[in-house]
């Protein structure tokens, strides 16, 4: 018998969704007829024969049934997922079609066909319906629950709420996972049987462990804070198992969850810290309604700002970058966000101050968000000279321009790495901020306002250490890091955009913002966490079994072990909780110029220990802890050793030949 099914059902499968759209419907025609039949031999309380009963109220029955089921969806449906959802779906589509049916049969009441009818048929042909679909959804489930469960990956699900037994629901067919229970902290749940599913407490984790064979689970939590969500992940992070994650409640809107809203755990979630709140009129001070500009637009964090932008409905909104791909990714992007607002791209170089006064001038810029910069700590080390140039003397052509064309709000992005730098890249921050701290204090009837943030890492953003991370442990490692002791601030992009907006709005006389980020993170620890909610173990000389490898590879040229957001102490608090003002000092412009012109001119010549030393000179708290490393520095070295070796072996070869001929 059970052959029997699975070849009946594998036969089915196989068929033309049309040909099984046909199938459906002629189960509901047959069904409207037998359920008519029912309702008279209920009715007449005695047998009659089939052809004997009124066949107009079948006719009838088929004619409304049939149009209200396709409209409903009915036919549309995958009987092998069948579930709560096509429930609800008959039983709505089923009351609609009773209504008409009523309608027809009793109130105009046919010739023959008692009234009864109008109620009985629509409530037997509910009941027939539900009945063909389950009946069709065990027929079609045989032959793929004959697959192995072996092949089959156990988890539990954390919550039990609505989420979590719509997940439930979402994985009872899935090839890949079997729900074998459910975690949930509410005391009022254990030992109760949900969806089939037994409720446990998440104490009995290591008991769970030991006798259920599981390696996933999945968080079913859309709605509950970060800090809460950070204890659930530090309780999982003692077992090996794999986490993953929902989406946000704002995301599953529609109250639907399928196998392809589940991910990887997401790394935001490993904060020490919930996300900071936006103050909502700071974000629309500067934006809503005007002209606003994005240097950099088609980096990590230029390009989320400009998707923050384009929320809170600017006039126009234009791209500056000098990658082609980068503005033409994001453009693209912006278009399908709101295509009411114009978007402009312009690939332009931000050191060309002539060019910006007249970008600014034409499109009459209100706000400038300047972004650009070289922010990857080696490969500055390794380019000196064009990441100063990029980083200093583009916020400079900024800063002149925005004043000369009264631009009403320039926003300076720094980095935590510009507080004592001890590589290029910071101190090249740092100098930034104190051109545009000079240049506002030394300009008369400054009608610009002037601010700078100054933020820590940001999450997922290019040449951050997350995502290397990530690919580290999913070639199965090593993970590779560069002091055991190396720590770091964290915050996500969107914190970071959202940040440089409100400080923006805030700022007026060049203030330096900062962010009241928490606790630093220590990387160790985060690669231990991210390790472990990966399903694996960190193989040490505690472990040596276990799966991934921390290798210690010593710090990187100009790497700091940890950073810091503030230079000066006692900074200001301002009307946004967890906006910070610092009290950094800055150098009067006259001073300040006269050295910058001459770090120019060095530049241009490419005297690279000129270059740090003048740094240095210009930014008194960056102490460099390393050698130069720039590469053309070294080519530069290694040619004038092989020309003065080669002058060496030419003379010592003429000298030779001077004796001979003697």
């Amino acid at each position: 018998m059970s052959n029997f099914i699975k070849e009946f059902s594998s036969n089915i499968l196989n068929l033309h969704r049309y040909s099984k759209r046909a199938i459906a419907i002629i189960t509901d025609v047959s069904l409207c007829i037998l359920c008519t039949w029912l309702a008279y031999i209920i009715r007449l309380e005695e047998l009659i024969l089939f052809k004997n009963f009124n066949f107009y109220s079948s006719i009838i029955s088929v004619t409304i049934a049939i149009p209200i089921f396709w409209l409903f969806g009915l036919y549309r449906t995958i009987f092998r997922y069948t579930g709560l959802s096509i429930i609800f779906t008959i039983l709505i589509s089923t009351f609609v079609y009773g209504l008409l049916y009523f309608l027809v049969i009793g109130v105009y009441s046919i010739q023959g066909v008692p009234r009864a009818i109008g109620i009985l048929q629509p409530m037997l042909l509910f009941f027939g319906i539900i009945s063909s679909r389950l009946g069709i959804k065990f027929i079609l489930s045989f032959n793929f629950s004959s697959q192995k469960s072996s092949s089959k990956k156990n988890v539990l699900v954390y919550g039990a709420g609505d989420a979590g037994r719509q997940l439930v629901i979402a994985l009872e067919n899935s090839p890949e996972f079997k729900v074998i229970g459910f975690l949930d902290d509410n005391k009022q749940l254990h030992r109760q049987v949900l969806l089939g599913k037994i409720v446990y407490s998440p104490s009995s984790l290591e008991k769970l462990t030991q006798t259920r064979d599981f390696s996933f689970v999945f968080l079913a939590l859309p709605t509950i804070n970060r800090s809460k969500r950070n204890q659930i992940i530090e309780r999982l992070n003692h077992y090996k198992l794999s986490v993953k994650t929902l989406p946000s409640i704002s995301e599953i809107v529609d109250g639907r969850i399928t196998i392809s809203d589940i991910k990887d755990l997401n790394i935001n979630d490993l904060l020490n810290r919930d996300e900071v709140k936006p103050n909502i009129k700071l974000l629309n001070q500067n934006i809503n309604s005007k002209t606003v500009l994005v240097t950099g637009a088609g980096g990590s964090i230029g390009s989320e700002l400009c998707r923050q932008i384009i929320k809170l409905k600017p006039k126009k909104l234009l791209l500056l970058e000098l990658n082609e791909y980068a503005v033409y990714k994001i453009y693209e992007e912006l278009k399908t966000i709101n295509k009411n607002i114009k978007i402009i791209s312009l690939l332009v170089n931000t050191q060309n101050q002539s060019k910006l006064e007249t970008i600014f001038e034409t499109f009459n810029v209100d706000t400038v968000y300047h972004t650009a910069a070289y922010k990857h700590v080696p490969l500055v080390e390794e380019n000196i000279c064009e990441g100063i140039k990029n980083n200093v003397f583009s916020t400079l052509a900024i800063a002149n321009a925005s004043i000369i064309k009264k631009v009403s709000n320039l926003v300076l992005i720094s980095s935590d790495k510009a507080v004592r730098p001890t590589n290029i890249m910071g101190a090249s921050k740092r100098l930034s901020e104190l051109c545009l701290q000079g240049i506002y204090n030394h300009t008369k009837d400054v009608s610009t306002h002037f601010s700078i943030v100054r933020f820590g890492n940001v999450l997922e953003s290019s040449g951050s250490v997350i995502p290397k991370f990530k690919r580290q442990i999913r070639e199965g490692g090593p993970v590779t890091l560069t002091h055991q002791d190396v720590t770091r601030y964290f915050m996500t992009v969107s914190e970071a955009s959202q940040l440089v907006i409100q400080a923006g709005a805030m700022g007026k006389n060049s203030e330096v913002f900062v962010l009241d980020m928490g606790e630093s993170v220590k990387i160790k620890d985060l690669i231990y966490k991210m390790i472990r909610l990966s399903g694996f173990t960190v193989k040490d000389n505690n472990n040596p079994t276990g799966d991934i490898e921390i290798k210690i590879t010593g710090l990187r040229p100009g790497e700091k072990l940890y950073e810091e957001l503030l230079i000066g102490d006692n900074p200001q608090k301002t009307y946004h909780e967890k906006i910070q003002k610092a009290q950094d000092p800055f150098i009067n412009f006259e001073e300040l110029k006269t050295d910058l012109d001459k770090l120019s001119t060095l530049l241009e010549d490419n005297k690279v220990e000129e270059v740090k030393f003048m740094l240095s000179k210009l930014v008194s708290s960056y102490k460099s802890n390393s050698k130069i490393v720039d590469h053309i520095f070294e080519g530069q070295l290694n040619f004038k050793h092989d020309s003065v070796s080669k002058s060496m072996i030419k003379n010592q070869e003429n000298k030779v030949i001077r004796i001979k001929t003697k």
